[in-house]
C-alpha cells in the first residue's frame, strides 16, 4: 500500500462526492470520555455519512474473558453482516472519518482491511472537509440498501498474547507516554507496558490533525527500528492501535494488530509487567 491507497484529502473527496456512485462515507464519532458520538453526529456530518458506532459496531463486547480486551475485535459472521447493512460490497469505495485525528476512522479502515475491502481514511476528518469548503447536513443516517456481500477476514495480521509475548520483530505501544512508562493507568487492572515494547503515542503520527508528510512518518518510525523488520501494534484496547497501523501503511508497512493489547494483557497476573521508558 502507499499513501493514497490509504488516505484521502478533502479536496479530493469533494470531487468523489460530486461523481457517481458517491463514496459511501463512514462517521466513527468516538472518544474514550464520550464513546457514543450520535448526538455529535446528528449536529453535523458530512452529507450522507453513516454513524458507525464503535463500541458495538467495530468490537465484540459478547466476550466475557477480560484477557480479550476492552474492544474485541467482532467476529467475522458479525462484521460482514455489519458491512451489509451499511451497503458496501466488493466495489464500494468507502471512506471513513471522523473528528477526532483518525483515531477512530482508523479502526473502522483497519477492520475494513481486514476483511478484504477497499477503505480510506479521510485526512484531517471533519475539520479538514470544513476548510475545504464542504458544508454539513444534520439529523440522523439514511437508509441504506442492505447487501450481500461476502467478507474474507485475516486480510491483515493479528497476534494474540502469546505471539506478543514471544514478537520478533518491534513492537510498538501507541499509549500516551505516561502510562506506557506506567506512571498512571486510569483504565486498565496494571499500569506499565510489554516487556520489550517500545512507546510510539499515535497522536504523534498527527500533531496538527492531518498525518505528518511522508519523510517526516518515515523518520519516526524508522527512529523506532520500525521499518526493518516484524512490526506489531498495540494500544489500551486495539483501537488507537489501528491507527499506528494506517501510519505505517502509508509507508508500504505492514503491521500485526494485538487486538487485546494492554487492557487483555494486563487482566492476566501471569504475564509479566515492564515500567519506564
Amino acid at each position: 500500500m502507499t499513501r493514497s491507497d490509504v488516505l484521502i484529502s478533502a479536496d479530493e473527496l469533494l470531487t468523489r462526492m460530486a461523481g457517481t456512485p458517491a463514496p459511501r462515507l463512514l462517521d466513527v464519532r468516538w472518544t474514550l470520555p464520550k464513546p457514543d458520538g450520535r448526538e455529535d453526529f446528528a449536529a453535523g456530518h458530512i452529507p450522507g455519512a453513516l454513524y458507525v458506532d464503535l463500541d458495538t459496531e467495530l468490537a465484540d463486547h459478547g466476550s466475557t474473558d477480560p484477557t480479550a480486551g476492552r474492544h474485541p475485535l467482532p467476529s467475522p459472521e458479525a462484521f460482514q453482516e455489519t458491512v451489509r447493512s451499511w451497503g458496501i460490497d466488493e466495489d464500494t469505495e468507502v471512506v471513513v472519518y471522523d473528528d477526532n485525528s483518525s483515531l477512530g476512522a482508523a479502526r473502522a479502515w483497519w477492520l475494513l482491511r481486514w476483511a478484504g475491502l477497499n477503505a480510506r481514511v479521510l485526512d484531517g476528518g471533519l475539520a479538514a472537509f470544513r476548510d475545504a469548503g464542504g458544508t454539513l447536513e444534520t439529523g440522523d443516517s439514511p437508509e441504506v440498501e442492505p447487501t450481500a456481500v461476502e467478507i474474507s477476514t485475516e486480510q491483515l495480521p493479528v497476534i494474540d498474547a502469546e505471539a506478543a509475548a514471544a514478537f520478533d520483530g518491534v513492537l510498538l505501544d501507541a499509549r500516551a507516554a505516561e502510562r506506557f512508562q506506567g506512571e498512571t493507568e486510569p483504565l486498565d487492572p496494571q499500569a506499565g507496558h510489554i516487556p520489550g515494547a517500545k512507546n510510539a503515542p499515535a497522536t504523534e503520527n498527527v500533531p496538527a490533525g492531518t498525518f505528518l508528510p511522508e519523510a517526516l512518518l518515515r523518520e519516526r518510525f524508522e527512529e523506532l527500528g520500525a521499518l526493518d523488520g516484524p512490526v506489531g501494534v498495540y494500544c489500551g484496547s486495539g483501537v488507537t492501535a489501528c491507527h499506528n497501523a494506517l501510519a505505517l501503511a502509508t509507508l508500504g508497512v505492514e503491521a500485526s494488530l494485538y487486538p487485546a493489547s494492554w487492557s487483555g494483557w494486563s487482566s492476566d497476573s501471569d504475564r509479566p509487567v515492564e515500567t519506564g521508558a
